[in-house]
């Protein structure tokens, strides 16, 4: 009986032990996953983690992949759009001196006459010269020395001196002075040196788109009335050619030439307009960030900074908008009253106000710069 009872004593020991050590490595399990989660969450957080962080940043980098495909696409596609460019302006120049300049000198008046050609031909030698000096400029770039630049920031991405109003381009792969965008219809980036040259293009681009759609209204109201009638006519020739016997004589029909001037005129007045409202708009933009003193990255980068600051109760001051008048004169290089037609009413390669690298107050500004509460 003695016996019975030590050898059941001995395995209920023997389970209540095992019992035992099986909660301790259910516990020390539990105690290591708990150890691991945290552990990785420390890690995640440690690498992810920013102040900064918010729904724009979230934004950005979803879109990432979106935005790499459209900077290789501009990359290899800018050759393209500038063949484009050339190749529309091209063809409204060809129909203006084929079609509508005959025209203009056998009905318009010699006063009339005299406005055309030479409204015409100055519009057309400032939009060529424009465009050619923002394609072959350089926008200007920082040097890779770190020596010749003081109190400048690393740029993150090329690793090399960023000075203030620098930033760098995704699809040039270098940082560009004052830059204020890419741009893939001229296949070259917008910055210091050829703004002004982007600018002058667009206006003057869209000042002719405008002079045309104006002066070939009455013109393509009757090249369209032309067409319609056209059609209706070979639409009428063809019933009647069914029905046709040998007594009766065919309807008249218009001749190539007559189609293709109707035709002509149609698509230079439906191009000009399209592309004075659509750059008409490009221009009014760039006009007012001019008017400010702002590119267009730096219009966001200010927006962000004055609600930040507002929150705290401070204003923010944009250190390079010298006034209205005198941003403008510093963008166009307007020291002087005479180059107000030298140098923007006559096409001039001039050089713009420093080099890029230093913002100095410029020699044409009126007005001392306002004091600056934060940047």
């Amino acid at each position: 009986m003695r016996s019975r009872q030590r050898v059941f004593a001995a395995v209920m020991r023997l389970l209540l032990k095992c019992l035992r050590l099986g909660r301790r490595r259910r516990f020390k399990l539990v105690r290591q996953a708990e150890q691991l989660w945290h552990y990785g969450h420390l890690c995640l957080r440690s690498l992810l983690y920013n102040s900064f962080t918010n729904g724009d940043v979230v934004l950005d980098s979803l879109f990432e992949p979106i935005y790499w495909l459209v900077d290789h696409v501009t990359r290899w596609f800018g050759v393209v759009f500038v063949a484009l460019v050339i190749g529309l302006t091209s063809s409204i120049v060809a129909i203006v001196y084929i079609c509508l300049l005959p025209l203009i000198l056998q009905t318009y008046t010699p006063a009339w006459i005299c406005w055309h050609l030479a409204y015409g031909h100055w519009n057309l030698i400032m939009i060529v010269f424009h465009y050619y000096m923002a394609i072959t400029t350089s926008p200007g770039h920082p040097p890779q020395a770190k020596d010749d630049l003081t109190g400048v920031s690393i740029c993150r991405k090329c690793i090399a001196p960023k000075p203030a109003r620098t930033h760098h381009c995704s699809i040039c792969n270098r940082c560009v002075l004052k830059m204020d965008h890419h741009c893939p219809w001229l296949n070259n980036c917008v910055g210091h040196y050829n703004h002004r040259y982007f600018f002058s293009f667009c206006l003057f681009m869209t000042m002719g788109c405008i002079y045309c759609s104006i002066s070939g209204w009455e013109m393509f109201r009757d090249a369209y009335a032309a067409i319609e009638r056209m059609k209706l006519l070979e639409k009428e020739r063809l019933q009647v050619a069914a029905n046709q016997t040998y007594y009766q004589t065919p309807m008249p029909t218009f001749s190539f030439r007559q189609r293709a001037f109707h035709k002509s005129v149609v698509y230079l007045w439906v191009l000009c307009s399209s592309v004075a409202l659509a750059l008409g708009a490009l221009t009014l933009w760039h006009a007012a960030l001019i008017t400010r003193g702002e590119t267009s990255i730096e219009r966001h980068i200010n927006k962000k900074e004055r609600q930040r600051l507002q929150k705290k109760g401070k204003v923010f001051r944009n250190p390079y908008n010298y006034g209205s008048w005198d941003n403008w004169k510093v963008f166009l290089g307007v020291d002087v009253p005479r180059h107000w037609f030298t140098r923007v009413l006559l096409p001039s390669p001039h050089l713009p106000h420093g080099t890029g690298l230093s913002w100095d107050l410029p020699p044409c500004v009126t007005k001392q710069r306002a004091p600056l509460l934060a940047i």
